[in-house]
Protein backbone atom coordinates (compact mmCIF):
# COMPACT_ATOMS: atom_id res chain seq x y z
CA UNK A 1 0.00 0.00 0.00
CA UNK A 2 1.37 3.27 -0.73
CA UNK A 3 1.92 6.33 1.60
CA UNK A 4 -1.92 7.96 0.07
CA UNK A 5 -3.44 4.79 0.77
CA UNK A 6 -2.39 4.74 4.07
CA UNK A 7 -3.29 8.17 4.96
CA UNK A 8 -6.88 7.19 3.33
CA UNK A 9 -7.18 4.31 5.99
CA UNK A 10 -6.39 6.93 8.79
CA UNK A 11 -8.54 9.39 7.37
CA UNK A 12 -11.64 7.47 7.29
CA UNK A 13 -11.40 5.46 10.46
CA UNK A 14 -8.91 7.99 12.94
CA UNK A 15 -10.40 6.12 16.26
CA UNK A 16 -10.11 2.12 15.25
CA UNK A 17 -9.91 0.54 18.68
CA UNK A 18 -7.17 -2.56 18.81
CA UNK A 19 -9.15 -5.84 18.59
CA UNK A 20 -8.53 -6.80 22.61
CA UNK A 21 -9.53 -3.29 23.80
CA UNK A 22 -9.25 -2.84 27.64
CA UNK A 23 -12.14 -2.58 30.05
CA UNK A 24 -13.81 1.10 29.30
CA UNK A 25 -13.68 3.65 32.20
CA UNK A 26 -17.18 4.57 33.48
CA UNK A 27 -17.63 7.66 34.78
CA UNK A 28 -20.99 8.29 36.72
CA UNK A 29 -22.14 12.24 36.74
CA UNK A 30 -25.16 12.66 38.42
CA UNK A 31 -26.85 16.01 39.36
CA UNK A 32 -29.15 16.61 42.72
CA UNK A 33 -32.44 16.96 41.91
CA UNK A 34 -32.74 17.96 38.18
CA UNK A 35 -35.67 17.79 35.87
CA UNK A 36 -36.66 16.66 32.51
CA UNK A 37 -37.06 18.57 29.82
CA UNK A 38 -34.77 21.43 31.86
CA UNK A 39 -31.23 21.45 29.04
CA UNK A 40 -31.30 22.95 26.35
CA UNK A 41 -31.03 20.24 23.62
CA UNK A 42 -34.69 18.94 25.31
CA UNK A 43 -35.71 22.44 23.58
CA UNK A 44 -35.47 24.43 27.16
CA UNK A 45 -34.66 28.05 26.09
CA UNK A 46 -33.39 29.61 29.40
CA UNK A 47 -31.14 27.15 30.81
CA UNK A 48 -27.47 26.71 29.44
CA UNK A 49 -26.63 22.72 29.39
CA UNK A 50 -23.30 22.97 26.91
CA UNK A 51 -21.62 19.69 28.37
CA UNK A 52 -24.99 17.70 28.78
CA UNK A 53 -25.77 18.66 24.80
CA UNK A 54 -22.57 17.60 23.76
CA UNK A 55 -22.75 13.91 25.29
CA UNK A 56 -26.06 14.02 23.79
CA UNK A 57 -25.00 15.00 20.20
CA UNK A 58 -21.41 12.52 20.76
CA UNK A 59 -23.71 9.94 22.00
CA UNK A 60 -27.37 8.69 23.29
CA UNK A 61 -30.04 11.09 24.25
CA UNK A 62 -33.26 9.72 26.19
CA UNK A 63 -36.34 11.28 26.45
CA UNK A 64 -38.02 8.79 28.44
CA UNK A 65 -35.68 8.12 31.32
CA UNK A 66 -37.43 7.34 34.46
CA UNK A 67 -36.09 7.47 38.33
CA UNK A 68 -36.80 4.37 40.42
CA UNK A 69 -37.91 6.79 43.05
CA UNK A 70 -38.01 10.55 43.46
CA UNK A 71 -36.21 10.86 46.10
CA UNK A 72 -32.51 11.11 47.17
CA UNK A 73 -31.74 7.97 48.90
CA UNK A 74 -33.75 5.48 47.22
CA UNK A 75 -33.19 6.60 43.76
CA UNK A 76 -29.56 6.05 44.48
CA UNK A 77 -29.75 3.03 45.87
CA UNK A 78 -31.57 1.62 42.80
CA UNK A 79 -28.66 2.78 40.68
CA UNK A 80 -26.02 0.81 42.93
CA UNK A 81 -27.88 -1.90 43.22
CA UNK A 82 -29.71 -2.74 39.88
CA UNK A 83 -32.72 -2.93 42.22
CA UNK A 84 -36.43 -1.45 42.62
CA UNK A 85 -36.57 0.51 46.03
CA UNK A 86 -38.78 -2.08 47.63
CA UNK A 87 -36.49 -4.59 47.03
CA UNK A 88 -33.97 -2.60 49.15
CA UNK A 89 -35.49 -3.25 52.65
CA UNK A 90 -34.50 -0.15 54.45
CA UNK A 91 -33.15 1.34 51.17
CA UNK A 92 -36.48 2.19 50.35
CA UNK A 93 -36.76 4.90 52.28
CA UNK A 94 -34.67 8.63 52.51
CA UNK A 95 -32.61 8.77 55.45
CA UNK A 96 -31.84 4.89 55.75
CA UNK A 97 -29.90 2.38 56.48
CA UNK A 98 -27.91 1.32 52.75
CA UNK A 99 -28.49 -2.61 52.58
CA UNK A 100 -25.72 -4.60 52.69
CA UNK A 101 -27.59 -7.87 51.25
CA UNK A 102 -26.43 -7.71 47.53
CA UNK A 103 -23.63 -6.26 45.92
CA UNK A 104 -23.86 -2.76 44.23
CA UNK A 105 -22.48 -2.26 40.41
CA UNK A 106 -19.30 -0.45 42.43
CA UNK A 107 -18.55 -4.04 44.45
CA UNK A 108 -18.71 -5.88 41.43
CA UNK A 109 -16.24 -4.05 39.46
CA UNK A 110 -13.85 -3.39 42.46
CA UNK A 111 -13.67 -7.40 42.76
CA UNK A 112 -12.69 -7.19 39.44
CA UNK A 113 -9.83 -5.20 38.85
CA UNK A 114 -11.30 -1.51 38.81
CA UNK A 115 -10.23 1.27 40.51
CA UNK A 116 -13.64 3.33 42.43
CA UNK A 117 -13.84 6.66 43.95
CA UNK A 118 -16.66 9.02 43.63
CA UNK A 119 -16.77 12.86 44.85
CA UNK A 120 -19.05 14.84 47.13
CA UNK A 121 -23.00 13.05 47.37
CA UNK A 122 -22.74 9.31 46.71
CA UNK A 123 -25.46 7.25 48.44
CA UNK A 124 -27.40 9.47 50.47
CA UNK A 125 -28.79 10.56 52.56
CA UNK A 126 -28.45 7.83 55.22
CA UNK A 127 -26.28 5.19 57.09
CA UNK A 128 -23.74 3.05 55.82
CA UNK A 129 -21.06 2.01 58.27
CA UNK A 130 -23.88 0.53 60.29
CA UNK A 131 -24.54 -2.13 57.93
CA UNK A 132 -20.39 -2.71 56.75
CA UNK A 133 -19.38 -0.26 54.30
CA UNK A 134 -15.90 1.34 55.14
CA UNK A 135 -16.86 3.99 52.86
CA UNK A 136 -20.12 5.33 50.72
CA UNK A 137 -21.34 2.75 48.54
CA UNK A 138 -20.92 4.57 45.26
CA UNK A 139 -16.46 4.68 46.17
CA UNK A 140 -14.11 5.91 48.40
CA UNK A 141 -14.51 9.93 48.45
CA UNK A 142 -11.85 11.86 46.86
CA UNK A 143 -11.11 15.69 46.90
CA UNK A 144 -11.75 15.89 43.75
CA UNK A 145 -11.66 14.06 40.14
CA UNK A 146 -7.68 14.84 39.13
CA UNK A 147 -6.59 13.35 42.27
CA UNK A 148 -8.49 10.38 41.73
CA UNK A 149 -6.65 9.60 38.51
CA UNK A 150 -3.50 10.47 39.96
CA UNK A 151 -4.13 7.82 42.35
CA UNK A 152 -5.19 5.12 39.81
CA UNK A 153 -2.74 2.46 39.11
CA UNK A 154 -1.57 3.00 35.56
CA UNK A 155 -3.63 0.61 33.05
CA UNK A 156 -6.02 -0.36 35.53
CA UNK A 157 -9.91 0.46 34.53
CA UNK A 158 -11.90 2.91 36.91
CA UNK A 159 -15.79 3.70 37.89
CA UNK A 160 -16.14 7.19 39.71
CA UNK A 161 -19.09 8.49 40.71
CA UNK A 162 -19.34 12.52 40.83
CA UNK A 163 -22.06 13.52 42.75
CA UNK A 164 -23.34 17.18 42.97
CA UNK A 165 -25.20 18.62 45.07
CA UNK A 166 -26.95 20.86 42.52
CA UNK A 167 -29.99 21.88 41.91
CA UNK A 168 -31.05 21.06 45.80
CA UNK A 169 -31.74 23.96 48.10
CA UNK A 170 -31.40 26.12 49.27
CA UNK A 171 -30.64 28.80 46.83
CA UNK A 172 -28.97 32.05 47.24
CA UNK A 173 -32.13 34.30 45.81
CA UNK A 174 -31.37 36.15 42.56
CA UNK A 175 -28.50 34.74 41.38
CA UNK A 176 -30.30 33.05 38.19
CA UNK A 177 -31.52 36.83 37.42
CA UNK A 178 -28.37 37.99 37.88
CA UNK A 179 -26.32 35.93 35.61
CA UNK A 180 -28.48 37.22 33.00
CA UNK A 181 -31.50 35.17 32.78
CA UNK A 182 -34.49 36.56 32.40
CA UNK A 183 -37.88 36.28 34.49
CA UNK A 184 -40.32 36.85 31.37
CA UNK A 185 -38.77 34.28 29.54
CA UNK A 186 -39.43 31.16 32.18
CA UNK A 187 -42.43 28.82 31.25
CA UNK A 188 -44.10 27.93 34.93
CA UNK A 189 -45.52 24.76 34.93
CA UNK A 190 -49.32 24.53 35.18
CA UNK A 191 -48.99 23.65 38.87
CA UNK A 192 -47.53 26.72 40.17
CA UNK A 193 -48.74 30.48 39.92
CA UNK A 194 -47.54 32.45 37.18
CA UNK A 195 -45.67 35.64 39.11
CA UNK A 196 -42.28 37.01 39.10
CA UNK A 197 -41.39 35.53 42.21
CA UNK A 198 -42.14 32.02 40.99
CA UNK A 199 -40.15 32.72 38.10
CA UNK A 200 -37.31 34.19 40.02
CA UNK A 201 -37.18 31.03 42.32
CA UNK A 202 -37.00 28.51 38.45
CA UNK A 203 -34.28 30.92 37.80
CA UNK A 204 -32.03 30.44 40.71
CA UNK A 205 -33.27 26.79 40.27
CA UNK A 206 -31.54 27.10 36.73
CA UNK A 207 -27.95 28.69 38.05
CA UNK A 208 -27.75 25.69 39.68
CA UNK A 209 -28.65 22.86 36.48
CA UNK A 210 -25.58 25.40 34.92
CA UNK A 211 -23.27 25.10 37.72
CA UNK A 212 -23.63 21.06 37.91
CA UNK A 213 -23.00 21.26 34.04
CA UNK A 214 -20.05 23.30 33.95
CA UNK A 215 -18.01 21.05 36.73
CA UNK A 216 -19.16 18.10 34.76
CA UNK A 217 -17.61 19.48 31.71
CA UNK A 218 -14.06 19.91 33.62
CA UNK A 219 -14.28 16.40 34.45
CA UNK A 220 -14.65 15.28 31.02
CA UNK A 221 -11.82 17.90 29.90
CA UNK A 222 -9.46 15.52 32.24
CA UNK A 223 -10.38 12.67 31.02
CA UNK A 224 -9.32 13.59 27.40
CA UNK A 225 -5.90 14.93 28.37
CA UNK A 226 -4.95 11.47 30.01
CA UNK A 227 -6.25 10.15 26.58
CA UNK A 228 -9.19 8.05 28.17
CA UNK A 229 -12.40 9.87 26.68
CA UNK A 230 -13.43 7.64 23.98
CA UNK A 231 -12.61 4.35 26.41
CA UNK A 232 -14.84 5.93 29.35
CA UNK A 233 -18.60 5.54 29.20
CA UNK A 234 -20.20 8.61 30.54
CA UNK A 235 -23.20 9.00 32.15
CA UNK A 236 -24.97 12.29 32.80
CA UNK A 237 -28.53 12.35 34.94
CA UNK A 238 -30.18 13.37 38.07
CA UNK A 239 -31.31 11.34 40.84
CA UNK A 240 -35.05 12.61 41.30
CA UNK A 241 -37.34 15.71 40.54
CA UNK A 242 -36.87 19.86 41.19
CA UNK A 243 -37.15 20.22 44.61
CA UNK A 244 -40.72 22.00 44.33
CA UNK A 245 -44.47 21.40 45.46
CA UNK A 246 -45.77 18.53 43.47
CA UNK A 247 -42.26 17.28 41.52
CA UNK A 248 -39.54 16.10 44.36
CA UNK A 249 -41.02 12.78 46.31
CA UNK A 250 -44.23 12.52 43.61
CA UNK A 251 -44.93 10.23 40.90
CA UNK A 252 -45.38 12.75 38.26
CA UNK A 253 -43.36 13.94 35.64
CA UNK A 254 -41.95 16.60 37.26
CA UNK A 255 -40.70 14.13 40.01
CA UNK A 256 -39.66 10.97 38.05
CA UNK A 257 -38.84 11.61 34.68
CA UNK A 258 -34.55 12.64 34.56
CA UNK A 259 -32.54 14.36 31.82
CA UNK A 260 -30.21 11.17 30.72
CA UNK A 261 -27.35 11.17 28.25
CA UNK A 262 -24.84 8.57 27.72
CA UNK A 263 -21.90 8.54 25.55
CA UNK A 264 -19.74 5.33 25.01
CA UNK A 265 -17.91 5.39 21.39
CA UNK A 266 -17.68 1.80 21.06
CA UNK A 267 -21.13 1.35 21.34
CA UNK A 268 -23.19 4.18 21.00
CA UNK A 269 -23.75 6.00 17.64
CA UNK A 270 -23.65 9.46 17.83
CA UNK A 271 -26.77 11.69 17.48
CA UNK A 272 -28.63 8.49 19.03
CA UNK A 273 -32.04 9.35 20.34
CA UNK A 274 -33.76 6.85 22.59
CA UNK A 275 -37.70 7.44 22.93
CA UNK A 276 -37.82 3.63 24.80
CA UNK A 277 -38.86 4.09 28.36
CA UNK A 278 -35.71 2.93 30.84
CA UNK A 279 -35.77 2.73 34.63
CA UNK A 280 -32.69 3.77 36.72
CA UNK A 281 -32.52 0.00 38.07
CA UNK A 282 -31.01 -0.45 34.45
CA UNK A 283 -27.76 1.66 34.90
CA UNK A 284 -25.68 -1.17 37.73
CA UNK A 285 -26.50 -4.07 35.07
CA UNK A 286 -25.41 -2.06 31.96
CA UNK A 287 -21.93 -1.16 33.55
CA UNK A 288 -21.91 -4.91 34.72
CA UNK A 289 -22.24 -5.78 31.39
CA UNK A 290 -19.93 -3.01 29.54
CA UNK A 291 -16.89 -4.50 31.98
CA UNK A 292 -17.52 -8.23 30.42
CA UNK A 293 -18.90 -9.42 33.65
CA UNK A 294 -22.09 -10.76 35.09
CA UNK A 295 -24.44 -11.12 37.88
CA UNK A 296 -27.83 -12.81 39.02
CA UNK A 297 -28.96 -9.76 41.69
CA UNK A 298 -29.98 -7.21 39.61
CA UNK A 299 -33.80 -6.50 38.69
CA UNK A 300 -32.49 -4.25 35.36
CA UNK A 301 -32.11 -4.56 32.02
CA UNK A 302 -28.63 -3.68 30.32
CA UNK A 303 -28.96 -0.83 27.74
CA UNK A 304 -26.49 -1.91 25.60
CA UNK A 305 -28.79 -3.90 23.92
CA UNK A 306 -31.20 -1.25 23.44
CA UNK A 307 -28.50 1.30 21.89
CA UNK A 308 -27.63 -1.01 19.44
CA UNK A 309 -30.65 -1.20 17.93
CA UNK A 310 -32.44 -4.16 19.74
CA UNK A 311 -35.74 -4.91 20.17
CA UNK A 312 -36.78 -4.56 23.93
CA UNK A 313 -40.36 -4.80 25.25
CA UNK A 314 -39.72 -1.31 27.02
CA UNK A 315 -43.23 0.72 26.42
CA UNK A 316 -44.07 1.67 30.02
CA UNK A 317 -41.89 1.63 33.22
CA UNK A 318 -43.05 1.72 37.06
CA UNK A 319 -42.71 3.95 39.90
CA UNK A 320 -42.70 3.94 43.74
CA UNK A 321 -41.89 5.88 46.58
CA UNK A 322 -42.25 5.00 50.45
CA UNK A 323 -41.49 7.10 53.32
CA UNK A 324 -39.55 10.71 52.08
CA UNK A 325 -38.75 12.57 55.08
CA UNK A 326 -40.41 12.26 58.59
CA UNK A 327 -43.09 14.58 58.45
CA UNK A 328 -46.16 12.97 59.81
CA UNK A 329 -46.84 11.90 63.40
CA UNK A 330 -45.83 8.40 63.77
CA UNK A 331 -42.88 8.94 61.67
CA UNK A 332 -45.26 7.29 58.59
CA UNK A 333 -45.01 6.61 54.98
CA UNK A 334 -46.47 7.43 52.47
CA UNK A 335 -46.60 4.67 49.66
CA UNK A 336 -47.41 5.22 46.24
CA UNK A 337 -47.13 3.28 43.32
CA UNK A 338 -47.17 3.90 39.55
CA UNK A 339 -47.18 2.74 36.11
CA UNK A 340 -46.06 5.38 32.91
CA UNK A 341 -46.40 4.93 29.16
CA UNK A 342 -46.71 6.84 26.16
CA UNK A 343 -50.07 8.58 27.02
CA UNK A 344 -51.33 7.53 30.39
CA UNK A 345 -49.79 7.52 33.91
CA UNK A 346 -51.54 5.49 36.65
CA UNK A 347 -50.79 6.40 40.44
CA UNK A 348 -52.11 4.06 43.26
CA UNK A 349 -52.17 5.25 47.01
CA UNK A 350 -52.92 2.69 49.28
CA UNK A 351 -53.32 4.63 52.06
CA UNK A 352 -54.68 7.99 51.18
CA UNK A 353 -55.71 8.86 54.24
CA UNK A 354 -52.18 9.93 55.21
CA UNK A 355 -51.15 13.36 53.61
CA UNK A 356 -48.81 12.73 50.70
CA UNK A 357 -46.48 16.96 51.63
CA UNK A 358 -46.16 15.88 55.10
CA UNK A 359 -48.28 17.32 58.01
CA UNK A 360 -49.76 20.53 57.84
CA UNK A 361 -47.26 21.39 61.23
CA UNK A 362 -43.97 19.82 62.15
CA UNK A 363 -43.46 16.40 62.98
CA UNK A 364 -39.40 16.52 62.92
CA UNK A 365 -38.24 17.23 59.70
CA UNK A 366 -38.23 20.63 57.33
CA UNK A 367 -41.20 22.12 58.80
CA UNK A 368 -45.55 22.56 57.88
CA UNK A 369 -45.78 20.05 54.76
CA UNK A 370 -42.40 18.42 54.81
CA UNK A 371 -42.02 16.17 52.17
CA UNK A 372 -41.53 19.89 50.13
CA UNK A 373 -38.41 21.60 50.41
CA UNK A 374 -38.59 25.58 51.57
CA UNK A 375 -38.99 27.90 49.26
CA UNK A 376 -40.68 31.05 48.06
CA UNK A 377 -42.82 28.92 45.40
CA UNK A 378 -43.95 26.41 48.21
CA UNK A 379 -44.85 29.68 50.74
CA UNK A 380 -46.91 31.04 48.06
CA UNK A 381 -48.90 28.16 46.74
CA UNK A 382 -49.45 27.72 51.12
CA UNK A 383 -51.14 31.15 50.72
CA UNK A 384 -53.68 30.33 48.67
CA UNK A 385 -55.21 28.00 50.77
CA UNK A 386 -58.74 28.37 50.74
CA UNK A 387 -58.79 30.88 47.81
CA UNK A 388 -59.49 28.94 44.25
CA UNK A 389 -60.67 29.98 41.45
CA UNK A 390 -64.23 28.22 39.74
CA UNK A 391 -62.79 26.64 36.71
CA UNK A 392 -59.37 26.76 37.44
CA UNK A 393 -56.69 24.80 38.89
CA UNK A 394 -56.85 24.40 43.05
CA UNK A 395 -53.00 25.15 43.46
CA UNK A 396 -53.02 24.49 47.42
CA UNK A 397 -54.82 21.22 46.80
CA UNK A 398 -52.92 19.90 43.91
CA UNK A 399 -49.82 20.36 46.23
CA UNK A 400 -50.73 19.89 49.82
CA UNK A 401 -54.00 18.42 49.34
CA UNK A 402 -55.26 14.84 50.71
CA UNK A 403 -55.29 12.43 47.15
CA UNK A 404 -57.90 9.94 46.19
CA UNK A 405 -56.29 6.17 46.11
CA UNK A 406 -56.47 6.13 42.53
CA UNK A 407 -54.85 8.85 39.85
CA UNK A 408 -55.10 8.30 36.33
CA UNK A 409 -53.67 11.12 34.10
CA UNK A 410 -53.53 11.74 29.72
CA UNK A 411 -49.99 12.88 29.79
CA UNK A 412 -49.93 13.95 26.49
CA UNK A 413 -52.88 16.42 26.76
CA UNK A 414 -52.08 17.28 30.29
CA UNK A 415 -48.34 17.62 30.53
CA UNK A 416 -48.88 19.11 34.12
CA UNK A 417 -50.71 15.74 35.32
CA UNK A 418 -53.05 18.33 36.56
CA UNK A 419 -56.56 16.62 35.80
CA UNK A 420 -57.21 13.13 37.23
CA UNK A 421 -59.30 10.99 35.20
CA UNK A 422 -59.44 8.02 37.32
CA UNK A 423 -63.41 8.04 37.56
CA UNK A 424 -63.83 8.84 34.12
CA UNK A 425 -66.10 5.51 33.12
CA UNK A 426 -64.60 5.78 28.99
CA UNK A 427 -61.25 5.26 30.27
CA UNK A 428 -62.02 2.44 32.37
CA UNK A 429 -60.61 -0.30 30.96
CA UNK A 430 -57.32 1.89 30.50
CA UNK A 431 -57.47 2.11 34.21
CA UNK A 432 -57.80 -1.76 34.91
CA UNK A 433 -55.12 -2.52 32.26
CA UNK A 434 -52.77 -0.27 33.91
CA UNK A 435 -53.64 -1.38 37.50
CA UNK A 436 -53.30 -5.10 36.43
CA UNK A 437 -49.67 -4.32 34.66
CA UNK A 438 -48.60 -2.77 37.78
CA UNK A 439 -49.75 -5.77 40.28
CA UNK A 440 -48.50 -7.94 38.28
CA UNK A 441 -44.88 -6.15 38.47
CA UNK A 442 -45.41 -5.85 42.17
CA UNK A 443 -46.09 -9.53 42.69
CA UNK A 444 -42.85 -10.40 40.61
CA UNK A 445 -40.56 -8.08 41.29
CA UNK A 446 -41.61 -9.38 45.32
CA UNK A 447 -43.11 -6.13 47.31
CA UNK A 448 -44.76 -6.45 50.18
CA UNK A 449 -47.42 -3.84 49.01
CA UNK A 450 -48.91 -6.11 46.10
CA UNK A 451 -50.36 -9.08 48.85
CA UNK A 452 -50.52 -6.55 51.87
CA UNK A 453 -51.49 -3.04 50.80
CA UNK A 454 -51.16 -1.51 53.71
CA UNK A 455 -48.10 -3.16 55.31
CA UNK A 456 -45.98 -1.04 57.92
CA UNK A 457 -42.54 -2.22 57.29
CA UNK A 458 -41.55 1.32 55.96
CA UNK A 459 -43.47 3.27 59.13
CA UNK A 460 -41.13 1.50 61.39
CA UNK A 461 -37.79 1.98 59.40
CA UNK A 462 -35.36 3.68 61.49
CA UNK A 463 -35.00 7.68 60.39
CA UNK A 464 -31.46 8.29 60.92
CA UNK A 465 -31.33 12.38 61.80
CA UNK A 466 -32.43 13.32 65.39
CA UNK A 467 -32.83 16.94 64.96
CA UNK A 468 -36.07 18.73 65.60
CA UNK A 469 -37.27 21.13 63.17
CA UNK A 470 -39.73 24.27 63.45
CA UNK A 471 -42.49 25.30 61.26
CA UNK A 472 -41.88 28.20 58.98
CA UNK A 473 -43.37 31.70 59.52
CA UNK A 474 -44.93 31.61 55.56
CA UNK A 475 -45.95 35.36 55.75
CA UNK A 476 -42.95 36.78 57.07
CA UNK A 477 -40.84 34.75 54.41
CA UNK A 478 -42.80 35.98 51.48
CA UNK A 479 -42.41 39.66 53.03
CA UNK A 480 -38.76 39.23 53.55
CA UNK A 481 -38.41 38.00 50.04
CA UNK A 482 -37.03 40.26 46.89
CA UNK A 483 -36.29 40.41 43.14
CA UNK A 484 -33.11 42.18 43.00
CA UNK A 485 -32.11 42.47 39.35
CA UNK A 486 -28.83 43.77 38.70
CA UNK A 487 -30.24 47.23 36.47
CA UNK A 488 -32.38 49.53 37.28
CA UNK A 489 -34.47 51.27 40.12
CA UNK A 490 -35.09 48.09 41.72
CA UNK A 491 -31.37 47.03 41.87
CA UNK A 492 -30.90 48.47 45.19
CA UNK A 493 -34.32 47.78 47.24
CA UNK A 494 -35.67 44.85 45.31
CA UNK A 495 -39.05 43.84 44.18
CA UNK A 496 -41.36 42.29 47.04
CA UNK A 497 -43.41 39.24 45.93
CA UNK A 498 -47.04 40.81 47.60
CA UNK A 499 -47.20 43.83 45.44
CA UNK A 500 -49.74 44.95 42.97
CA UNK A 501 -48.52 44.20 40.23
CA UNK A 502 -48.33 40.39 41.61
Amino acid sequence: MNLIGFALLLFLFPFQKPIESKPPNILFLIADDWSYPHAGIYGDLIVRTPTFDWLAKEGALFTHAFTASPSCSPSRASILLGRYPHQNGDGGNLWSEFPNVHPTYVQILEANGYFSGSKRKGWGPGEHKVTGFANNPAGKSFDDFATFLNEKPKDQPFTFWFGSSDPHREYMPNTGIQSGMKLWDVIVPGFFPDNDCVRNDILDYYFEIERFDRESGQLIALLKEMGELDNTIIVMTSDNGMPFPRAKANLYDYGTRMPLAIRWPEKVNPGTVIDAFVNFVDFAPSFVEAAGLSQNSMSGQSLWGLLSGEKQDRKQVYLERERHANVRKGNLSYPMRGVRNQDYLYIWNPMPERNPAGDSTVHQSVGQFGDVDHSITKFLIMELAGKATEGKPDLFNLSFGQRPEEELYDVKNDPYQLNNLATDPTLSSIKAKMKSDLLQWMTETGDLRATNPRSTFWDEVRYTPTYLMKDADVSQRILEYRIMPPFGPASQKGIPCLSESN
